[in-house]
């Protein structure tokens, strides 16, 4: 029988402005709301907004957290963010390597069973 899935972590997905996405990453981790941020330059996003197709350079930051710290990693992320309605989306792990989501439990303090 394969082991449970780790749905007590998640990955969760933030675009911002290139020159802001190390800022932000970096303030994240301080706040301990992610144990890490990996930041993917080089997007390209289209997207409407107010009526009209855009078309912006962005980076994704990949936020690697626990779904119980998904509302502080929102609220971390509110403060800092330059958008007026910012992309946020946390995705549930399946599965992963036990020593990596203890060392994020570490980062975080405490563990996931609760």
């Amino acid at each position: 029988m394969p082991p449970a899935p780790d749905h007590n972590y998640c990955v969760a997905l933030c675009t911002c402005p290139p020159e802001k996405a190390e800022e932000i990453a970096g303030e994240l981790v301080r706040r301990r709301v992610c144990a890490c941020v990996n930041v993917v330059s080089g997007l390209t996003s289209v997207y409407e907004w107010k009526g009209e197709i855009e078309r912006d350079s962005e980076s994704l930051l990949v936020i690697k957290t626990r779904a119980d710290r998904f509302g502080e990693l929102e609220a971390a992320v509110a403060a800092v963010h330059p958008y007026e309605v910012f992309e946020l989306i946390a995705l549930p792990v399946e599965r992963g390597n036990a020593a990596y989501l203890g060392w994020i439990d570490s980062v975080l303090g405490g563990d996931s069973s609760g």
